[in-house]
């Protein structure tokens, strides 16, 4: 039998690698056996980039208050409504300041740039050279402008001591004048004029001198006056056939007594009848202001030129209508007056109209150009008239006047009173289609003609 002792001190059975001739070690320095506890899980150290786990379960607060949500949510709602009404109401005080002062540098800066921009557009402008002409103008015509003052006889008061039933009373009347001639004549209306005792003419230079009446007619509305003055300046002769509608003219004269006044318009239009009483007055029509004292005064172009002389305004309120007898039937008329001291027109004795468009082409005419003869005058004691015995006939259209084109019955009137009395003119009429030649030996114009419609 075994002993115990012998089995359990027996050493154990050889390693087969050792008796291979593996290295043997010791018991006693061999390592111990790493022993794992499987109920416990080994720790994993935090990745820099993971925050640190939290405990499991939830964690309390310190001194954490359980009403303090509810308190700094109704702050924040106060804060805001607070503020909200601080901007309605600087809107309500402030809003209309930040406007107006808004506005106001927005216009300011809008004003100082049209400034500038008008500072520099004026220096070009065509402004600058009209406003310089109106000055030259004025410095040009102005030393040949007079004003002109009148001291009259008016009947304006009925009394016992005089057998016509009225007391002559002195009236005082004033118009312009312009120096047509350095010698000391001068044209005015001859309605400044009518009926005066003495008539003063005050000059551009300061002077006041006496003047005398040479002549006047009432058709044209102008009358020639003589002063003994010297160092006089004439202004220069215009045409006024020249001159077109639209063209820029200035007025001078003396309105109201204001002495060496200048106003500036256009030319509105040409060959204007006011009345048909007188057809002698072949007005320019202009828009340059005219007032009472202005007529007589010259109206002048761009030039400086004389091409009318004031004469009418229309309407109470003179609303910008106003007329001046052409330069050149007004130096035919002075011509006239400074040589004889009256007007003799010639004479022709016929009823002159215009012609409408419907009557032209009846006619076989391509315009209405011309004046058409409605009817042919007598002489008062029954003589042939100048008309009559040229054979001028009732329907006859005149075309030609001593070798001017007639436009209408006003120009007729104009050219026939114009020429010299015992001339032989050649006239061109229309008649049945065609065109004929006559011969008028003009007369002096009959007062009280007695006209007949024959053909």
């Amino acid at each position: 039998m075994d002993n115990p002792h012998d089995s359990e001190f027996a050493p154990p059975p050889a390693d087969p690698q050792q008796s291979l001739g593996a290295p043997v070690t010791d018991a006693s320095t061999a390592p111990e056996p790493l022993v794992i506890d499987e109920s416990t899980p080994e720790p994993v150290p935090p990745s820099p980039s993971t925050p640190p786990a939290s405990p499991a379960g939830p964690q309390p607060t310190p001194n954490a208050d359980p009403g303090s949500d509810t308190t700094g949510t109704s702050l924040y709602r106060l804060t805001w409504l607070m503020l909200i009404i601080a901007l309605l109401l600087l809107s309500r005080f402030l809003g209309p300041w930040l406007v107006r002062h808004i506005s106001y540098a927005w216009n300011i800066g809008k004003q100082q740039a049209e400034y500038e921009y008008a500072s520099q557009g004026l220096g070009a402008s065509p402004l600058s050279s009209l406003s310089e002409a109106s000055q030259m103008i004025s410095k040009r015509v102005g030393p040949s402008v007079v004003h002109i003052n009148v001291v009259g006889i008016a009947q304006d008061e009925r009394t016992r001591d005089n057998p016509f039933g009225f007391r002559m009373n002195p009236s005082r009347g004033q118009g312009s004048g312009v120096i047509v001639d350095k010698r000391g004549y001068l044209l005015t209306n001859a309605h400044v004029i009518d009926g005066a005792k003495s008539i003063d003419v005050s000059l551009s230079d300061g002077r006041v001198v006496a003047a005398q009446t040479i002549g006047s007619d009432v058709e044209t509305d102008l009358a020639v006056l003589k002063i003994d003055a010297t160092d006089l300046i004439a202004a220069e002769w215009g045409d006024s056939d020249a001159v077109t509608e639209g063209g820029l003219v200035w007025a001078l004269g003396s309105p109201f007594g204001l002495e060496r006044s200048i106003t500036f318009g256009i030319l509105s239009a040409k060959h204007r009848v006011v009345g048909l009483q007188n057809p002698y007055q072949d007005f320019l029509q202009t828009d340059a202001a005219v007032n009472p004292g202005n007529s007589g005064g010259p109206l002048v172009d761009a030039q400086g030129r004389l091409i009318g002389i004031n004469t009418a305004i229309i309407g109470e309120s003179y609303q910008g209508i106003s007329f001046a007898l052409p330069s050149n039937i007004a130096r035919q008329i002075y011509d006239r007056l400074r040589t004889t001291g009256h007007v003799t027109r010639g004479w022709l004795g016929v009823e002159p109209r215009d012609l409408s468009p419907a009557q032209a082409r009846q006619l076989g005419l391509q315009d209405t150009r011309g004046a058409y003869i409605h009817a042919v005058a007598n002489n008062p004691d029954d003589t042939p008239s100048p008309a009559r015995r040229a054979g001028i006939l009732a329907g006859d259209v005149i075309l030609i006047w001593d070798g001017n084109p007639v436009e209408s019955r006003i120009d007729l009137f104009s050219h026939v009173g114009m020429t010299a009395v015992g001339r032989n003119v050649e006239v061109t009429v229309f008649r049945d289609g065609r065109a004929l030649q006559l011969q008028v030996a003009v007369e002096a114009r009959m007062q009280k003609p007695r006209i007949e419609n024959n053909r």
